[in-house]
Parts: C-alpha cells; structure tokens; sequence
C-alpha cells in the first residue's frame, strides 16, 4: 500500500514535447488578434468572462476538445496539446466561461459513459465550441458532503421524474446542457451506490428553474436550480444505474489539476511584478520570488498530472493536492499584492488597472474554495488516499 501511495504523489518533472512550440506561437497569434481590444481589467477576468462567438472561433480552430475522438468529432490529440491551448487561453486573458465545462470535463465524461447516440449528438457540438454545458452537483443544506445529496430521480413508464435543487451551478442560466448527479435509490444503506448521472437537455424539458447567485464582484455565474416534476428520457442517464458517484470523482481529477488551479489570479500577478519591480526593496523583491517560486511549482505538478492523463492513469490523489495547494496560492496572491504596492482596490472604471485588477479579484478570490470541491474535502481525498482516515 506504502508503494500505491507514493506512486499516487510522486509528482514526476515533465517537459512539453519540442513539436508543441509551434502549435502555442499558432495560438498566441491567435488571441493576439482576437484580444487585441481587450482591457487589461476584462483580460484579468477570464474565468467568469462568457463569450460564445470566441469559443466558436476557437472550436473553428480545433481547440476545443483536442483529446476527445475523431470519430465523433474530435481531434484525437494529446492532453498536452490540450494544456498548451488552455494555458495560451488563461494567460491571455480569454473569455473562457462558455465552452470551458465542456471542454474539461462534461466532453471527457460522455465519451466514455454516454449511449452511441448522446455522443454522436452531443459531441461535435462541444468541439464546434457551440455548446456551453452546467455541472449539477452541490446541493443546498449538504455542505461540502457531497454524496448526501437529496435530489431524486425516480424511475417511471416514460423514463425519470427528478425533484430536487443544485446550487453554485456555474453558467445554468445560460447553458444548452447539464450533467446532474441524482438519488436513484432510496436505501439508506446505499449512500454512493445509490447515485446516477443524467445529461439533460435544458431546451427540451420543462420544471428546471435557474436563479443566478449575484456575487462580492456583482457576476451572476452561480445559480441555485430547482428541479420540479421534471421528465427526462430513459436514454438521459449516463453510463448505468448507481455508478454516478464513480463517474463524478473521475469527472472531478480532470476539474482539480489544470492549469487554471494558479492562472486564475495570473493578470494580478503580473501587474504586481510590473508595479513594484523597479522600485521594491530587495526583502519585498524576495516575497515577490516566492510567489513566482510557488506558481512555477504549481505549473510543474500540474504538468505532470496532464503526463498521467496522457498515459491513462488515474491522477485523483495528485489533483487533489495540486488544487489545495492551488486554491492556497490564488486566494492569498491578492491581499500580497495590496499588501506591496500599498494601493486600495477600486470597482471598474475607477483607479489604475492595477487597482481595477485587483479590486475585482479580491472580491472573486473567496469564490475559488467552491471549484471542485472546498478545501475541507481536499484533505479529506488527500488523508484517506494516504491511508490516515
């Protein structure tokens, strides 16, 4: 078990393959043409930033579902391919909100669960860039505990009527799809056996109600969505009865290690080396190297579960440590760059773009505990992975 552990956190050092540096000149020209009207303020708000009409150009280019197969209208390439368009898009400050579910996660999740039919129908749609796709997991009054969720989906003659109510779903408002996990049991004793995916088509059934959460920044990503008397088709669940709560945990380690795990604050720390690097003492010169010490770190073991990904391993413990130590990292980069340039945080459209920048993710940083779970269930995944819980 020693052996299984270790091997499970070893973090082994990757490099991109040489015939990467092409595609990512290919993708910086790419968005430099596309960004090039883009403020330094709408670029540092990639993550929340939702724009079809660019996840459409980028799907035009081949860059949204890069891994996923040819034969339902993928591009059969490598994760680290995928990292290297995701990494451009981060960075650059690209509008992401629309396709990025898709992409991560929900395409990943259909190729390998899904009936022939939902991949035929649904995949070529996310690879256009042409379908933005919700998570349905948490849940109001189940914490952080996931699996005690209470929303139902009951079998009848017709397929599925589901009650029940998910909350911090991102983008339900606005999207064509949904991955929701439900009880298809009612067993006590059955507290993950009990649970199932659906894919729902949110233009075809009635019942499901989207309430935007208005956030600090005023972004109404999250939603709380209630579920009411709605029916869903046989064909709607993924994969079989009662494996949901194995779907989800690997649907999970693809949402936990990526590189938006340290990108997401990635404008503020660069108007903050920008600000201070001329003028700075050389004690806050070395607080500053510790942060950049730390992303680079981050990057690294990031970049080695996209290894483990190419290889078909299962990089669950690892991308539990990589988005604690990520969520760690982003959720204090902003009160140190205040801290340094001694500069309060203004709204949009007052004070300088630093201020702006980091007005706006002082008010998105809290958020970053919820994406993939809260901080609580890292260390839980990680203990027990370690076999001290």
């Amino acid at each position: 078990m020693a052996a299984s552990i270790a091997d499970s956190l070893r973090f082994e050092p990757c490099e991109f393959p040489a015939s990467l540096v092409e595609l990512r000149r290919e993708v910086r020209e790419f968005l430099r043409q596309e960004l090039g009207s883009y403020s330094v303020v709408k670029r540092s708000q990639s993550w929340e930033a939702y724009d079809a009409e660019f996840s459409a150009k980028l799907g035009a280019k081949g860059w949204i579902g890069m891994t996923l197969p040819t034969a339902y209208g993928g591009h059969g390439r490598s994760a680290f391919e995928r990292y290297v368009v995701v990494e451009e898009c981060l960075v650059a400050g690209a509008p992401t909100a629309f396709h990025w579910v898709a992409d991560r996660q929900s395409g990943p999740l259909i190729v390998r669960y899904a009936t022939e039919a939902q991949k035929q129908e649904i995949i070529p749609k996310i690879t256009a860039g042409k379908a933005c796709f919700a998570i349905g997991m948490s849940e109001p009054n189940s914490g952080s505990d996931l699996a005690s969720l209470r929303s139902r989906a009951e079998r009848t003659d017709n397929g599925w009527l589901v009650n029940g109510t998910k909350i911090w779903t991102s983008n339900a408002h606005r999207a064509d799809y949904m991955i929701a996990l439900f009880r298809t049991d009612s067993d006590p004793d059955k507290k993950h056996a009990a649970l199932s995916q659906f894919v729902i088509d949110l233009s075809q059934v009635k019942g499901i109600t989207p309430r935007p959460i208005q956030n600090l920044a005023g972004g109404r990503n999250f939603n709380e969505v209630s579920f009411v008397d709605v029916e869903l088709p046989p064909e709607a669940l993924i994969g079989t009865e009662g494996e949901g709560w194995k779907q989800v945990t690997e649907e999970l380690a693809y949402e936990r290690s990526g590189p938006e795990r340290y990108l997401s604050c990635f404008f503020l720390l660069r108007q903050l080396v920008d600000a201070i690097k001329d003028t700075a003492s050389a004690a806050t010169l070395a607080r500053l190297g510790g942060q950049i010490a730390w992303a680079t770190t981050l990057r690294n073991m990031s970049l080695s579960i996209a290894a483990k990904l190419h290889a078909g391993e299962d990089p669950l413990l690892a991308a539990a440590v990589v988005k604690d130590l990520g969520c760690q990292f982003e959720q204090g980069l902003p009160g140190l760059a205040q801290e340094l340039c001694e500069l309060e945080p203004t709204l949009e459209g007052c004070g300088t773009d630093y201020q702006q920048v980091l007005g706006s993710l002082v008010q998105l940083a809290p958020s970053f505990s919820l994406r993939g779970g809260t901080p609580e269930i890292m260390h839980g995944i990680i203990a027990k992975g370690m076999g001290i819980r």
